[in-house]
């Protein structure tokens, strides 16, 4: 398949730099959720490039091999420098590193440091009179060393155009904040049930505290309303799933996205809906059943209300796109 070019033209540009001995854990952190956000989605709204400082390939702290795209100060401008250093971030805060990171934050909207981040972000004089956090280990050192840095014990920090977060696991929530910025909060609770973050499934339970992306029991909604597509269940039905009642599934509904469960019920099969018609040759008539419809019309009737034309024309111009032509 050719690609789409016109459907990356907005796509947000993320640059990921990495530096010798970054970890795994944090790399997926960071990528993972954009790759899911494109793909709920059904396009390209986040395209990322892998670089170094020079261009070279750098090596993970578990010996995993990444081939960078670009050296940073060829990367361009973008939307969000993510900065993956990790371990050995202290030996990394050079006159010549320092320099292309002031350097990059004139091109970047945004600047974050993902675990040991802010370490360097400080050293390059990008986190004065900022707020910001780090890995917890480091947060005393971390406060002595840079005193005009206002230093915060928490997951995710973001104080304007300066973003920080505390360890590898909070690379996640980092990156669902801008998602939920972008494009709202259901999409951000759609990736998060898809890759299983956070108390999700109709067996996980329900507890306060830990990541605040949503409410626990919105969060364990959403994720029973992905597992149950094809057969739709009643908001009693659902309610009882999660162990709530109906009256409280639609007060945290409300109170989280603005919206009824059986709103968001409904956006998310037509959601689904779209991406089958424009990622398989399912019929009409097969994505309907896969997306809880009795009756193809009654589907595309309200795909048109959704998404302003009927599936066959949206397949029918994505295949144009493309260039591919098959019925």
């Amino acid at each position: 398949m050719q690609k789409d070019e016109s459907r990356a033209e907005n796509a947000r540009r993320v640059g990921v730099l990495l530096f010798e001995r970054f970890s795994n854990h944090c790399l997926a952190n960071s990528v993972e959720p954009l790759r899911v956000c494109n793909t709920i989605l059904g396009r390209k709204v986040y395209d990322w490039v892998f670089l170094s400082m020079d261009g070279r390939p750098v090596t993970s702290s578990s010996g995993l091999p990444v081939a960078a795209n670009l050296p940073l100060a060829q990367s361009g401008n973008g939307d969000v420098l993510l900065l993956l250093p990790s371990y050995g971030f202290r030996e990394l805060t050079s006159a010549a590193n320092c320099r292309a990171l002031r350097a990059a934050a004139g091109r970047y909207q945004v600047i974050a440091g993902m675990d040991s981040g802010s370490w360097l972000l400080a050293a390059a004089g990008l986190l004065s009179d900022r707020r910001a956090t780090i890995h917890w280990e480091e947060l005393e050192g971390f406060a002595e060393a840079f005193p005009d840095v206002e230093v915060e014990r928490a997951r995710v920090v973001r104080d304007g155009n300066r973003w920080s977060c505390a360890g590898a696991s909070t690379a996640f929530d980092l990156v669902l904040d801008m998602i939920r910025d972008h494009h709202g909060a259901l999409v951000a609770l759609e990736v998060a049930a898809f890759l299983m973050h956070g108390s999700v499934g109709a067996d996980a339970p329900i507890t306060e505290g830990g990541p605040e992306l949503a409410d626990p029991i919105v969060i364990a909604a959403v994720s029973v309303m992905r597992e149950s597509l094809e057969e739709p269940l009643s908001l009693a039905a659902l309610a009882k799933r999660i162990g709530v009642t109906p009256f409280q599934l639609k007060d945290r509904f409300a109170r989280d996205l603005r919206r009824s469960p059986g709103a968001v019920y409904r956006e998310m099969r037509l959601s689904a809906a779209r991406r089958y018609v424009e990622q398989t040759r399912l019929s009409i008539a097969e994505i309907a059943v896969r997306c809880g419809y009795v009756d193809p019309a009654a589907m595309t009737r309200a795909f048109r209300q959704e998404f302003g034309e009927p599936p066959r024309a949206l397949r029918r111009a994505g295949r144009e796109a493309s260039g591919l032509f098959f019925d």
